[in-house]
């Protein structure tokens, strides 16, 4: 599944998520755009891991949640060529039930999530479409699907994400292009870890288990891969069974 040639962003590099991702698309040949906020160093780290490894990789350090920082991020990575492989995965928790939820705690999960996709597609598509080809892969959650107490600000953020690659995938498709949602439910991370104890894993999932990135990053780098030309427009799960 050769991606050589091709330069692919991954928003929230700095996540075991994100990283497991940029390292199998960079395993698989393309050159990886590596973008961190508050944690450059982890992106740096991660960079050098890929480049070690004989991958090709790039740090892009800017505030997803700002216009003008991502704006400006966009124009730079267009100096090199266009970005084929977009990866939105930068998304936080800020978790509170809604009567006690802060409009900040409401606003920056939205903003991060559902903003931050628009923020750096919507530049970046167009030199994409020029070449008639290119993956956008959206980072879902399971609680876009089930919902889940204490975070209508996530599912609500992450719903909507769902319904933009839907909406999106039908504007692209003509073009080589195509959109789909990846729904994790519970992947081991340090954040999953402080979260879901091994008793309510063994509840809560099928198979007993918390998923690996390496699990979904190996569900990105198919959709990401020619093999997988004919899927748009979905949001695939990939949860153990929760649902």
């Amino acid at each position: 599944m050769s991606l050589t040639g091709k330069r692919a962003l991954i928003t929230g590099a700095s996540g075991a998520l994100g990283a497991a991702i940029a390292q199998r698309l960079a395993r698989d040949g393309a050159t990886v755009l590596l973008h961190a906020n508050s944690r450059p160093e982890s992106v740096e780290q991660l960079a050098a891991t890929i480049s070690a490894a004989g991958g090709k990789a790039e740090c892009v350090v800017f505030d997803l949640r700002s216009d003008e920082a991502s704006r400006i991020a966009c124009e730079h990575m267009l100096e090199g060529g266009p970005v084929q492989v977009i990866v939105n995965n930068a998304g936080v928790h800020d978790d509170a039930v809604l009567p006690g939820m802060r409009p900040e705690q409401w606003h920056k999960v939205i903003d991060v999530s559902l903003n931050g996709f628009f923020r750096v597609t919507q530049p970046l598509l167009l030199p994409m479409l020029r070449t008639r080809w290119g993956r956008i892969l959206n980072i879902s959650s399971v609680a876009s699907l089930t919902g889940n107490r204490g975070q209508v600000n996530y599912a609500a953020a992450k719903g909507a994400l769902n319904s933009a690659t839907k909406a999106l995938s039908l504007e692209v498709a003509a073009r080589g292009v195509t959109v789909n949602a990846i729904a994790p439910g519970i992947i081991a991370s340090p954040m999953a870890d402080g979260v879901f104890d091994v008793a309510m894993i063994n509840q809560m999932v099928p198979v007993k288990r918390a998923g690996r990135p390496e699990e979904v990053a190996a569900l990105a780098g198919f959709l990401a891969s020619d093999e997988a030309a004919y899927i748009t427009g979905q949001v695939i799960s990939i949860n153990g069974g929760m649902i």
